[in-house]
């Protein structure tokens, strides 16, 4: 039997992938701790997929009572408007034999999955369902198998499993990811002295399913009894694998969190802060900190199930109180002193807690005699740093997978470059030694952790052909005392499109600032500076100038580093004292060892500040080819005097005054003043005109000489006023003092002139565009324009609203005349078209009785014949039309409307019309006579004989009046007609 233990750990997998989308992922997960959780502030806006699982979440989570605990009920994140989710039991039936047919081999594999199935039960986590439940219900079945992994066997509960294309995961959204980041955790884990870490117990289990939900979670067992039919069992709890797992837990513990309000803001924090998923990790300042946040994490959590358990520390008082099973295994063996250097997995490192230092562990490597690019992607994925402690040595495998990419080799090929197996050779038989390369967890010591401490945090960044990257340093210095601790870095290898060296510089400085900005947002301690040190003089001075003086590329790029830090906070270093330096050209770990410069910063952070590098004197020139294109435009400005006055700038008369305005009394003039003297602005406005049109006549006037007899002006009479200097109508009206001064000697403007053409404008909108005279009228009160009808004549013609409302509307080409209006070679009624009229009252005796009248008109000849009908049913229809056969002949053709068009609104002579085609029809097929309906609502289809009837109504109406005349009189009317 494998020695294991349900009560202390329980681990179930769920989901299973090919070899190849294995590689993938490990591939994707290692090229993705080289991303910075970095968020612009303008993409921190969730996905529509995400709002919609973050509302299900909100609106269907709840608390419920199982067996006298509460527990968290959250729904699983089914997409939208999808067919309904059937496996069929068989298919999974058939794999549940294969596995038992498999676990029937080695008895002692049997024997633990049938424990481990057997646990799920005893918990609560799984239950049988009855057959007449499942009767009345259709679910989703998922088989499961078992799998050997790191040295352990452990249950597969395969929920990619897919049926006709369709799988389970389809089904889900996987929702946003929520809570702290795996960096964040890792940063916050090192700030102080004394740490505690701790796993929720089976943190998935512990949420209960909706109802609706447990049926689409089913699978078969039957205890290894091969011959007995298999139990349905239903998950009652989250199961590992599925899509929507990790984010409806997490949102299930902040939500727990959210709903205790009063548990303090400590509580809080640690919660929204130091949980990654389902670990937990914290540092304190205290022991006696970290003991009762302890407590207190356990009693909360467990108050709806959430059970810590894995408890260690680099204090063990801290967790010696704790009964052995909530203690983590290495925690034990060090309290029974079976183990000197007891170690912990820490969110993939190894912690070692006594000395309290991370180190790394390498996986078990694959003996490949012949590598393929497969084998070593798979090598190099395994090595995780979440930090970016071993960078420098980790960036050789990646340039030399890029080389090995670059020459286009296929994933199996085995035929690979000797020279890159030698290098490659040579990185792996260096693995081993990773087990000794350790980073101190705390930052600083505890002489160092105190909110007096000066501290400050150093980006060094660097690029060269082949890499780029970036690393962070704390500096802490209290009384003297000086401390350098590495933080973090990230490194990148250089893109295969090839990038001059400064632009790898600028590009590397912007992850510099992204690293910064990301360690603002995560750290929690007092940071007082940030200061970011360069080897490129190139990037410094764009640093320090505008960005958009630059291409795109290196713009954008200067504006980001701008927007994320303080241009007067990066400084120059030379290449050998920049420990980023060392990611970007790759080391030996050996060489690494021996250069303490990149695990402890560089020598001078440990000195004063008036050690640190200056700034060279001598600045390095900008790259020119960087720069955008520039062409110089040189401007001359002319004061220009009122004679100058440029009046094809406006577009109306009120922009033109405002403009004077302006030019008289300053741009800051109020509009308040525009009406306050508009009179003196007029009278500019007209002198300027003036001036330019008759220089001439002004020359004389201003002179007290009359105008010249060739003047157009002549026969006006012209005056000067004196008040205003401007030409004026003379005349004969000087006496008359009810008129005003403008009626009496109007304005003298050119018809030429854009002024004129203004105020032509301006009086032509007031008047919302009438006749020329009106026009001409209103003008004529204060101004004479010389033409001026002419003027006004030729400004309405080229108006867009005077020539939409005078245009002469364009008349429609008629259609082509009809057939029946075209056969003159056939016989009258050979085209007839009919409709009736009415109703009209007869008398009878002493009793009214209703005729109708039934028009039929040739549409060739237009001749006409007019029938009485006594009713408008069927037979008296038939019976005219047999009269109207045998006086006028058979016609070919009988057109007519469907009643729809009938004036006046008579329903029961449309009603009764309706009624009279069916046998109307019948009748007229025995006779071959083609009857035919013109279209519904086209009444001008049968204009010519509606045409007809209103002229035999107008008729009916001059000879008989209002009259009730016998039925002999309106037959000879209608006759005579």
């Amino acid at each position: 039997m494998l020695k294991h233990s349900l009560t202390t750990q329980q681990c179930l997998l769920t989901s299973i992938a090919p070899v190849t989308s294995e590689l993938l992922s490990h591939v994707e997960k290692l090229w993705q701790l080289d991303i910075l959780p970095y968020r612009s502030e303008k993409l921190v806006t969730r996905s529509r997929q995400d709002t919609e699982a973050i509302r299900i979440l909100e609106e269907k989570t709840l608390r419920m009572e199982v067996d006298g605990v509460l527990w968290y009920a959250t729904p699983l994140l089914w997409k939208r408007d999808l067919p309904p989710l059937v496996a069929p039991k068989e298919l999974v039936m058939a794999q549940l034999r294969g596995t038992e047919k498999r676990l029937a081999s080695d008895p002692e594999k049997a024997a633990s999955y049938n424990m481990e199935i057997s646990y799920l039960f005893e918990a609560g986590y799984v239950k049988k369902i009855p057959m007449e439940e499942v009767a009345t219900s259709s679910g989703w079945y998922i088989p499961h198998h078992m799998v050997h992994h790191n040295g352990k066997n452990r249950i597969v509960f395969n929920c990619s499993f897919s049926y006709k294309g369709i799988s389970l995961k389809d089904y889900h959204l996987p929702g946003p990811v929520l809570g702290a980041t795996l960096l964040g955790v890792l940063l916050r884990f090192r700030e102080h002295p004394f740490v505690i870490s701790s796993d929720i117990k089976g943190m998935f289990h512990q949420v209960r399913l909706l109802p609706k939900d447990k049926p689409l979670l089913r699978f078969l067992w039957r205890e290894m009894r091969r011959n007995d039919p298999p139990d349905i069992c239903q998950w009652q709890v989250l199961p590992f694998g599925t899509t929507s797992s990790p984010c409806c837990a997490t949102f299930a513990l902040q939500k727990h969190v959210a709903n205790h309000t009063e548990a303090g803001d400590k509580l809080r924090t640690s919660v929204e802060q130091c949980f990654y998923v389902d670990n937990c990790l914290q540092s304190l300042r205290t022991a006696d900190e970290a003991r009762q946040l302890m407590d207190d994490l356990r009693h909360f959590l467990a108050e709806d199930g959430f059970e810590l358990r894995q408890w260690a520390s680099n204090c063990p008082s801290i967790i010696s109180h704790l009964p052995s099973e909530f203690r983590s295994q290495s925690s034990e063996l060090w309290f029974n002193q079976d183990t000197t250097d007891p170690e912990e997995r820490t969110l993939g490192l190894l912690w070692h807690w006594q000395s309290d230092i991370l180190g790394y562990k390498h996986g078990q490597l694959e003996t490949d005699t012949q590598p393929t690019m497969r084998g070593i992607y798979r090598i190099l994925a395994k090595q995780y740093d979440p930090l970016g402690f071993i960078v420098p040595f980790t960036t050789r495998a990646k340039i030399l997978v890029q080389r090995l990419w670059d020459q286009k080799h296929e994933w199996d090929d085995t035929d690979l470059p000797h020279d890159l197996l030698q290098e490659w050779f040579s990185w792996v038989e260096e693995l081993p030694q990773l087990a000794r390369i350790t980073l101190p967890r705390c930052y600083t010591t505890a002489e160092l952790d105190a909110n007096t401490c000066k501290r400050s945090i150093h980006i060094f960044c660097d690029a060269s052909e082949k890499a780029y990257g970036s690393v962070a340093y704390l500096r802490t210095e209290n009384s003297g005392l000086i401390q350098v601790a590495f933080i973090a870095a990230r490194s990148r290898v250089a893109p295969k499109r090839q990038l001059s060296i400064p632009r790898l510089e600028l590009s590397v400085a912007l992850t510099g600032a992204q690293l910064a900005s990301v360690l603002k947002r995560e750290l929690t301690l007092n940071v007082q500076s940030y200061i970011y040190w360069t080897d490129s003089m190139t990037v410094l001075t764009w640093l320090q100038s505008e960005s958009c003086k630059y291409k795109v590329f290196v713009g954008t790029r200067i504006a980001e580093v701008q927007e994320l830090s303080d241009a007067g906070t990066w400084r120059y270093v030379e290449s050998q004292r920049n420990p980023a330096d060392d990611l970007t050209r790759g080391k030996t770990l050996t060489q690494l060892a021996e250069h303490t410069h990149w695990f402890q910063g560089p020598a001078f952070l440990w000195q004063p500040e008036t050690y640190w590098p200056e700034k060279p004197s001598k600045s390095s020139a900008d790259a020119p080819e960087e720069l955008r294109k520039q062409t110089f435009c040189g401007a001359t400005a002319v004061d220009s005097g009122p004679s100058q006055l440029d009046v094809s700038q406006y577009s109306t008369f009120q922009e033109l005054l405002e403009a004077v305005a302006c030019q008289l009394h300053g741009a800051a003039l109020g509009t308040h003043s525009l009406s306050a003297n508009n009179s003196g602005k007029l009278n500019w406005i007209f002198f300027v005109e003036l001036s330019l049109s008759f220089p001439d006549d002004m020359a004389q006037l201003q002179a007290a000489n009359p105008v010249s007899t060739n003047s157009r002006q002549v026969t006006l009479a012209p005056e000067l006023d004196t008040d205003t200097q401007l030409i004026r109508v003379g005349g004969r009206l000087r006496r008359c003092d009810q008129l005003d001064q403008g009626v009496q000697h109007p304005i003298v403007l050119d018809p030429a002139h854009l002024i004129t053409k203004l105020i032509i404008k301006r009086y032509e909108n007031d008047l919302h565009h009438p006749g020329p005279e009106r026009v001409f009228a209103e003008i004529r009160r204060r101004f004479w324009i010389l033409r001026g009808r002419q003027e006004i004549r030729k400004f309405q013609h080229s108006c867009p609203e005077c020539r939409k409302w005078r245009g002469t509307p364009n008349i429609p080409r008629m259609a082509d005349l009809p057939a029946s209006s075209l056969r003159l070679y056939k016989p009258a009624f050979y085209s007839t078209g009919i409709d009736c009229f009415g109703q009209i009252q007869i008398r009878v005796g002493r009793r009214n009785e209703k005729r109708w009248g039934i028009l039929y008109k040739c549409l060739t000849t237009r001749a006409v014949y007019i029938d009485l009908l006594s009713s408008i049913d069927s037979d008296s229809f038939l019976m005219s039309l047999h009269r109207f056969v045998s006086r006028r002949g058979k016609p070919h053709e009988i057109l007519c409307d469907r009643g729809t068009n009938f004036k006046g609104g008579d329903r029961e002579l449309k009603e009764a019309f309706q009624d009279l085609q069916p046998a109307l029809k019948e009748q007229l097929i025995t006779q071959q006579i083609d009857f035919r309906y013109n279209p519904p609502c086209a009444p001008h289809f049968g204009g010519s004989w509606e045409r007809e009837i209103r002229s035999i109504k107008a008729a009916l109406y001059t000879v008989l009046g209002a009259q009730t005349v016998p039925e002999e009189v309106l037959r000879t009317v209608l006759v005579e007609i």
